[in-house]
């Protein structure tokens, strides 16, 4: 080999050294964009405008309360009454009594003793009206809807006053038509259950309908009241007994079978959409699903989860852009070369749909690019050491 083809050769080293030193990644195929091209992408991004949070303590905590107050008892309160006011379609039965003489709604009894006592009398069964109204004789009509049966019966008893002889009235609700909760979903029974004085609680309704058809961990409870909705696992529910809150009337309870998953990329074990349970799992148990980072490829500092985040979920450094549905494009980035990172993943709580990315180490592209200067070289190399080349 002479020394025009050394030099030759020496200059598309030198070539390929320097394309590779200043933009190896161009031609050098990857499983994802760098640690550095991550880190930048709130700055070349200006559209989204994606924010990059570094997750530490107190940004794991922040989020795991911010999830928490997702729960039942917090959303909804503790609220254990159950005198709920009558409505419109519900059906009342009244009774009242006399002290004797009664002259009003008929004589009083006579015992044997002489003694006369007072007699009930007991009133056909009726609707509430759509205009909340009853009607009692002597008393006309009674409005009734918002009240309660304590004080449907001392309103009759003030409008008798003077008309019976010490009237007493008693008021029971027959029929309730407006007091109810609907259970929906993956139940074996979709229903529509009638509440009592006694309080109906969640699990009480999810029994009625004939239990989930789902797995437990698999399953999640929603719960709608008025304009607010809220989801929660039906095994925290079990877990928790503060979550099996008490019912109100209006009360919408489905039963959810949302498979959650996160999806895998990057230098892990395995790359794939990879499911969880209903009661969530953290970033070390994602990690280890994962298989975990590849030594030879992974960048420990490079650990990355991509995701939609609520716009009131952390406050931002910069004003966000948000989406249609109000959501903050974020990326989470995870340095586990420090020791304490990893007592900070057994708390950062993974969300449906998130993406797991690890990127690639500097020492895993160099050895990539060598690998492409080696097979060059040889290449080059084969027809001289072969003597076809002189």
């Amino acid at each position: 080999m002479n020394f025009k083809t050394i030099f030759v050769l020496s200059s598309i080293v030198s070539a390929l050294m320097l394309g590779g030193c200043t933009s190896t990644s161009s031609f050098l195929s990857s499983s994802g964009p760098s640690y550095t091209a991550v880190g930048s992408t709130n700055h070349v991004n200006d559209a989204m405008a994606i924010q990059v949070i570094d997750v530490n303590d107190n940004i794991a905590r922040h989020l795991a309360t911010t999830k928490a107050q997702a729960n039942f008892s917090e959303a909804f309160g503790t609220k254990t009454s159950s005198n709920y006011p009558v409505a419109s379609g519900d059906a009342l039965q009244v009774s009242i009594w006399e002290a004797p003489p009664a002259t009003l709604f008929g004589g009083g009894i006579l015992m044997p003793t002489g003694v006369s006592t007072s007699a009930v009398n007991t009133f056909p069964e009726q609707v509430v009206q759509s205009n909340g109204m009853i009607n009692i004789p002597f008393a006309g009509q009674i409005m009734v809807a918002g009240k309660s049966l304590k004080e449907i019966e001392k309103e009759i008893v003030q409008r008798l006053h003077g008309k019976a002889n010490q009237p007493q009235a008693m008021v029971l609700l027959t029929k309730n038509m407006s007091a109810n909760v609907t259970v929906v979903g993956e139940v074996n029974a979709n229903l529509r259950m009638p509440l009592s004085p006694r309080g109906e609680r969640l699990l009480d309704a999810l029994a009625a309908a004939g239990g989930v058809k789902q797995p437990i961990h698999k399953t999640t409870m929603q719960l709608t009241r008025g304009d607010k909705v809220r989801a929660m696992s039906l095994e925290n529910i079990i877990l928790d007994p503060k979550q099996n809150i008490v019912l109100q009337p209006g009360d919408v309870l489905t039963a959810m079978y949302q498979p959650l998953s996160f999806t895998i990329l990057g230098a892990l074990g395995k790359n794939e959409e990879q499911s969880f349970e209903a009661q969530g799992i953290t970033l070390a148990q994602a990690l280890a699903r994962a298989g975990g980072l590849q030594d030879a490829r992974s960048d420990a500092k490079g650990v990355f989860i991509f995701r939609f985040e609520d716009k009131d979920a952390l406050e931002w450094t910069s004003n966000p852009t948000a989406t249609a549905d109000g959501k903050v494009p974020v990326v989470y980035r995870i340095d586990l070369r420090n020791p304490a990172t990893f007592f900070v993943a057994q708390n950062f709580l993974m969300h449906n749909k998130d993406i797991l990315y690890v990127s690639n180490a500097p020492a895993a592209e160099m050895q990539k690019f060598l690998n492409i200067v080696t097979s060059t070289l040889f290449t080059i190399t084969a027809p001289f050491s072969s003597g076809l080349v002189k």
